[in-house]
Order: structure tokens, then sequence, then C-alpha cells
């Protein structure tokens, strides 16, 4: 492999382990950041990652592809325009040299149209790049990130994926190491992976773990999917954002994330993270002020 790889989507929950991987395995690393400062704070402690400004909005940006022949791909939440946005990146990228693509995609995106990670699944098996697809299930992260704020505020679980749907969570430090030796071992390309965690859980069950982690009773809600409209537009989730949230929930309703693979100790060469560690690893981001430490 020559020239860096590129990697988007960072600092973030895939973003931000993915880089420290790579910079651990000795990879040159390239960091496409929409807020440079902000990549330069997270990754202060690796000088020698090169941090650029990139936008996949704007093609003056673009040049954050030179020199690159492997790059992760993650789509950000609010862009939901595969074929204005996306797909001409990607073409860009292929015509300056980048061979290969990792593009984090989600569990079931082949058998689910709802999503924009099938359209740019697609228009990568036609654009003339090697890609390779990381399906990944749910994150345990989404938890302790967007939808923190509602456990630590008001100690439920909101999402409308169904009381008794269950959904094989994978924490975001898996899926990183999974992208990380896709990238840099060869044979990756045209394989589609599924890191899942070790076990489907429903979110009554997630809600048990988190109520013993952080010591207080918490409860998974079960909105019907209007209710979850209503409530995230009006905490000022984006409109498009909030559209494909509720089809990745509408998936795990229909019984398509509750799949478990062996993809993370395949591929990874380590067993996935259960949900009670990742709980325990992150209590801080649902504690209140004056609380004890969770834990």
């Amino acid at each position: 492999m020559t020239g860096p790889v590129l990697v988007t989507g960072a600092p973030g929950n895939v973003g931000t382990p993915l880089v420290h991987e790579l910079a651990r395995t000795g990879a040159s690393v390239r960091v496409a950041a929409r807020d440079v400062q902000a990549a330069e704070t997270a990754f202060a402690d690796l000088p020698d990652a090169e941090i650029v400004r990139f936008d996949l909005t704007d093609p003056a940006t673009f040049d954050a592809f030179d020199g690159v022949e492997r790059m992760f791909l993650l789509r950000p939440p609010a862009i939901a325009d595969v074929k204005g946005v996306i797909a001409p990146a990607l073409d860009a990228a292929r015509d300056v040299g980048v061979r290969h693509v990792v593009f984090l995609s989600i569990q079931g995106a082949e058998r689910n149209r709802l999503v924009p990670h099938r359209k740019v699944e697609e228009h990568l098996r036609s654009n003339g790049l090697a890609w390779t697809f990381v399906r990944a299930a749910y994150f345990m992260q989404n938890l302790s990130t967007t939808h923190a704020a509602d456990i630590r505020d008001r100690d439920e679980i909101y999402l409308p994926a169904g009381r008794r749907s269950r959904t094989s969570h994978v924490d975001a430090r898996d899926v990183a190491a999974v992208i990380g030796r896709s990238l840099t071992e060869d044979g990756h390309e045209g394989h589609a992976y599924t890191p899942t965690g070790p076990a489907a859980l429903t979110y009554d069950e997630c809600a048990t773990v988190l109520s013993e982690v952080l010591g207080r009773p918490i409860r998974y809600a079960d909105p019907t999917p209007w209710s979850y409209w209503r409530r995230v537009r009006r905490d000022g989730m984006p409109r498009g954002m909030a559209a494909v949230t509720i089809g990745i929930y509408t998936a795990a309703r229909l019984g398509l994330a509750a799949g478990i693979t062996d993809d993370v100790a395949r591929i990874a060469g380590r067993e996935p993270i259960d949900f009670a560690t990742f709980a325990h690893d992150h209590a801080e981001a649902w504690a209140r002020t004056g609380d004890d430490a969770a834990g």
C-alpha cells in the first residue's frame, strides 16, 4: 500500500478509534474533516496524522483525495442525497487514483430500500472502485451520544424499534477494528462484513443493563414512529436525519437487526465487546450533575 489512508467522519464514534487503530499499525493517516480545529484537538496525541479540510458538499475540498489509494467513507447523517452529493464525490475520488473504498453501511442494507446506505452500495458496485461494505449493527455508542439526553434527563430510551424486536448492537470500537483491517490488509475487496455484538437484545434488556450500571431505573418508552418523528423534530433533529433514523428502526421492527455474526472475531481477531462493558465504559454520558461516578 502506498500513500496515506484517507479517513472521513473523524473525529466521531467510528472515525476516532479508526484513526488510532491505523496509527497503531504504522499506517500513514490523512484525516478528512469538516472541522479541522476539532480534528487537531482530537488527534493531538498523533502528531504524524495529516489533517485536511473535507466536505462532501464542497468539490473545492476534494484535493483531499490526492495521492490516496484507500479510503474510509462515512455517510454524514444529515446527507441523504446520494446521487447529488455522495456519488459525485466518489467519482472524483476514482478519477484521481483512489482504488479501494471501505464504506460504513448498516446491517440489512441489502434488504432495506428505505436507507441511503443501499444507494451508496449500489453506486460503489457500478462506478469502478473496489469496495468493502462494513454493514455494522446498530452502534451502542448511539445511546451515549445521539440519544444520551433522553437517558440522562428523562431516564428513558426513546427509539421506535418496537418492544419485541431484538438488535445485535455493536461497539463502534469493534467496527473500527474491522474497518482498519479491511483498509490495511489485502483480500477484503468485494466483501461485505456485518460486525455485531455477541448478543441480540431488546431495548427493555438494554434498559435493565443501564439501570444496573447507573443505579437508577431506566425504561424503554417504545414510541410509535410518528411520536418519535414529532419529538426529534421538535428537539432540532434535521428532517433528513430523522427520516433515515426512522428507516433504521423500521428495519429493527421488521426483524432485520437481530442477526449475530462472528465477523469481529474473524476479521479483527478479538471477541466483540458486550453491552454491559460498553455501558460501564460510557456511564459518564448518562450521569446527572452531582451523581456519584457510575459503574
